[in-house]
């Protein structure tokens, strides 16, 4: 009798040991998975694709080259003061998203171009475009500023429009459709001031 008894009382505890663990077990489990959706919902906020990549390795030497003009033009005398101003905007415009698509590129795991990169982009100038640019006279760089950086933000709308239809990082496409509002704007006042010039 005292055998069984003991039998029984091995039994029950047994049970409420296995009882114990499977409700462990389940905690951990929902822990688990509580855990595995927030770095899922944090890693899907960051997610990107080949084109995000490659909206933002071509856009910074694009926009370095943007910045470069600007430098150009704000280093000689006899510049139209509308130019002037155009050209200080878009530096300040640009210099910006610079860091912010290379902070992008370090985040993703990818290098950041080293100068142009051999890259061919949409709207770049060529060497011979930039030292004319650099050897013209006050004045006669104002509309050559004009006539380049019209070409140049035509090409920087066409690789924002191909992000917007490609892309998937949401915060590369916010910058995109930022590029095609300001840059088609200053497309429409370079065209003005050249056709008053």
């Amino acid at each position: 009798m005292k055998y069984r008894t003991v039998l029984a009382a091995a039994g029950l505890l047994s049970t409420a040991l296995v009882l114990a663990g499977c409700s462990t077990q389940g905690m951990d489990m929902g822990s688990s998975s509580s855990d595995t959706s927030s770095s899922s919902s944090a890693s899907s906020a960051s997610s990107h694709n080949d084109s995000d990549v490659a909206f933002a390795t071509q856009m910074i030497p694009h926009h370095q080259q943007a910045v470069e003009m600007a430098d150009i033009v704000l280093a000689k005398s006899g510049v139209d003061s509308r130019v002037v101003d155009l050209a200080k905007q878009i530096k300040a415009a640009q210099d910006p998203e610079i860091v912010t698509m290379t902070t992008w590129l370090k985040t993703w795991g990818q290098r950041s171009p080293a100068a142009m990169d051999g890259m061919a982009m949409n709207g770049l100038m060529s060497q011979a475009d930039m030292d004319a640019l650099k050897n013209a006279s006050g004045p006669d760089s104002s509309k050559l500023f004009l006539q380049q950086m019209t070409q140049h933000h035509q090409g920087a709308i066409d690789m924002a429009n191909e992000e917007l239809s490609s892309g998937r990082d949401a915060a590369a496409l916010t910058l995109a459709k930022k590029i095609v509002v300001a840059q088609t704007a200053e497309i429409v006042k370079m065209k003005g001031l050249l056709a008053s010039m």
